[in-house]
């Protein structure tokens, strides 16, 4: 199998490198964080890029690209540990583009593309620990439409989105809702993450809603998969960039008159680091060539990447604060930075425990079949 990236693929590539290295420095990163995380006009210019329009259709104002474009993307981000949330509108326009109704397409999907409108998905609750089909938010119907009451939880930039997407149980069943954040009944509380970024919890008493699919658990498994590809693409640009400043730092800092990168003990370590880096690169290709492949294989294909990944992050955070000494968890510094995002991936949609109990119910299911 060829795994070479087509010209228009490095093209991309390039052009967001270009961006993170001159528009998203860590000096504008640290401000943007002590404003609270998230930036309008950042955001803004990954749209000028053509990014937020890179799962919708050309029809509909977008660049009509695919998973790989989306991986190629959010390494790069993943490099500058940008805060906006792209990763987001990659998913929200993904589920619109499979699974919404023409009108709702034709009303978001454009304005997605622009830049206009930030819709991000709302499903996370505190009960349902990472389970898809625990939900305790209802769907009633009220004439022609919908109204939802509930609540979500560490939902992305929830005070600054203009819509979520939300997983409502609707007469028994997991329908997805389109719920509009200036909509009666809606309230957010808005704080910062752990990596700097925003989030915020989500309420909802009877607020006006539109019904995007009936089938809500396909939907939301298939956008939190896409989720999932993407934090896998953004870890891998996380990682690189943090072994590329650990190397850095060994080769400047001094003991004993040299270099501790001379060191051989410090070498294994980078080595494995660099290890550890390439398994999750292989996976993280894996997880983004099955984001369209049928449900079950996806979802099992998914699991694995995550696996794999959350091992990697976890041996390579360490490693480079451990291989920095104290200087590596201060803030003042750029690797503590690149070391909270990669911790607070470890756990985004799903941590490692989490989706080893998945792949071990999926071979006890197999197991089952074949008995």
């Amino acid at each position: 199998m060829d795994f070479d990236f087509s010209d228009d693929q490095q093209q991309l590539r390039d052009a967001v490198r270009k961006w993170v290295d001159k528009g998203y420095t860590f000096e504008r990163r640290n401000a943007i964080v002590a404003s609270g995380g998230f930036d309008r006009a950042a955001y803004g210019e990954l749209a000028e890029l053509g990014l937020a329009g890179l799962y919708v259709s050309e029809d509909d104002g977008g660049l009509g690209m695919g998973p790989i474009e989306g991986m190629v993307v959010m390494e790069e981000l993943g490099r500058g540990i940008v805060l906006e949330p792209l990763a987001q509108t990659l998913i929200s326009s993904g589920v619109l583009g499979g699974y919404a109704p023409a009108e709702l397409k034709a009303a978001w999907l454009p304005r997605m593309a622009s830049g206009e409108a930030l819709l991000v998905l709302a499903h996370q609750e505190r009960k349902a620990r990472y389970k898809l089909d625990v939900c305790t938010t209802t769907a009633t119907q009220a004439g022609s439409g919908w109204t939802v009451s509930g609540s979500k939880n560490v939902v992305p930039a929830a005070d600054q989105a203009d819509a979520f997407l939300v997983p409502a149980v609707a007469a028994g069943k997991l329908a997805l809702f389109l719920v509009e954040r200036s909509a009666a009944g809606v309230g957010t509380r808005g704080y910062g993450t752990q990596d700097g970024s925003r989030a915020g919890d989500l309420t909802l008493k009877d607020a006006p809603a539109q019904l995007v699919t009936a089938d809500g658990l396909a939907a939301l498994e298939h956008a939190v998969d896409i989720g999932i590809a993407a934090a896998c693409a953004e870890a891998v640009g996380v990682m690189d960039k943090t072994v590329a400043i650990t190397v850095e730092y060994m080769n400047t800092r001094k003991q004993f008159g040299v270099a501790i990168a001379s060191f051989q003990a410090l070498r294994h370590r980078v080595a494995d680091m660099k290890m550890q880096l390439e398994l999750a690169r292989s996976m993280s290709y894996y997880a983004s060539l099955k984001l369209n492949a049928p449900a079950a294989e996806r979802r099992a294909a998914m699991a694995r990447a995550k696996v794999q990944l959350g091992t990697a992050m976890r041996f390579v955070g360490q490693q480079a604060v451990q291989l920095h000494g104290g200087i590596g968890v201060t803030d003042e510094y750029i690797v503590s930075h690149y070391f909270k995002k990669l911790t607070q991936l470890e756990m985004t949609y799903g941590d490692t425990l989490h989706h080893l109990g998945e792949l071990s119910a999926r071979m006890q299911d197999t197991a089952g079949v074949f008995a």
